[in-house]
């Protein structure tokens, strides 16, 4: 049934642009897990944020095959698990990787410090977190992904749920899509909150891509403390800290400051160096 809808889907207007496609699918067809009785309640969103989610779902972008590179993203927003900044931290990423030929999964997750929330941060955060990249990885072979090359991007509070799924995922069997590796294959995490760093990285973690400005007092010493640990471990890794820029800059399109104007330019030659981008061709320039 869910490959039925996911196909009816596709067919909708394109509404990232005039050829990437773009549509919204649930984790679950019936609705969360235990929750199920809750998926109609409508979601709330002003201005630059949503909250009151309750059937999680991922909004989809896949690229022209002519320009797919078989790379995909699940992206993480931030809003401190209270909201989620979906237009600048789900939407806008989702477009720039989408254009650089990755396909990316924006992933609305249950928010556990929202108002009157019945969901917790460690439980069903993490659970959205690892179902969405089951999921992707189960359909890896329809949306033209190689699961070998399944990604997580988080930002702020995102960047905890990214934790959470790659380092201590949930062992959830509820259909065939669980049987799927939760585990992503590269990280970029965006000024990430400081909970679920594990005290060691472990050896077959995934390589990993960071950035933050150093006088943000919450997450630079997240991106530190990863550093230290990827170091440590030997796994790859790529640490940018910018001197000024602060916490929430986004995609760093409403900065003032260069640096973080053009953050983004800084992840997509990482993406290239490390050959997720097409025949590691060089990446797109910023206009």
């Amino acid at each position: 049934m869910l490959k039925k809808i996911i196909s009816l889907i596709c067919l909708l207007p394109a509404i990232a642009s005039a050829q990437t496609k773009s549509f919204v699918i649930p984790l679950w067809e019936k609705g969360a897990p235990g929750f199920e009785k809750l998926r109609e309640v409508p979601e709330k969103a002003k201005d630059y944020w949503v909250k009151n989610i309750n059937n999680p779902t991922l909004t989809v972008f896949l690229p022209p095959k002519d320009k797919a590179t078989g790379s995909a993203v699940v992206v993480c927003p931030g809003g401190g698990h209270r909201l989620l900044v979906f237009n600048a931290e789900g939407i806008e990423p989702g477009k720039f990787l989408s254009d650089l030929g990755v396909a990316v999964f924006v992933l609305k997750y249950r928010l556990g410090r929202d108002t009157n929330s019945p969901y917790k941060v460690d439980v069903h955060a993490r659970e959205d977190g690892c179902r969405a990249m089951r999921l992707v990885r189960s359909h890896a072979g329809q949306w033209g992904i190689d699961p070998n090359k399944i990604g997580m991007m988080g930002f702020s509070a995102g960047g905890e749920v990214v934790d959470m799924t790659t380092f201590a995922p949930d062992a959830a069997h509820n259909d065939a899509i669980d049987q799927q590796s939760a585990k992503p294959n590269f990280l970029i995490q965006i000024y990430p909150g400081p909970l679920f760093i594990p005290d060691e990285i472990p050896a077959d973690a995934p390589p990993i891509f960071l950035l933050a400005a150093n006088d943000d007092v919450c997450c630079s010493p997240s991106v530190i403390r990863l550093l230290e640990g990827y170091r440590k471990a030997k796994v790859p890794v790529e640490a940018h800290i910018f001197t000024k820029g602060d916490h929430g800059f986004n995609m760093g399109n409403r900065s003032r400051l260069k640096s973080i104007n053009t953050w983004p330019q800084r992840l997509a030659d990482w993406l290239s160096d490390n050959n997720y981008l097409k025949s590691t061709d060089r990446p797109m320039e910023l206009k």
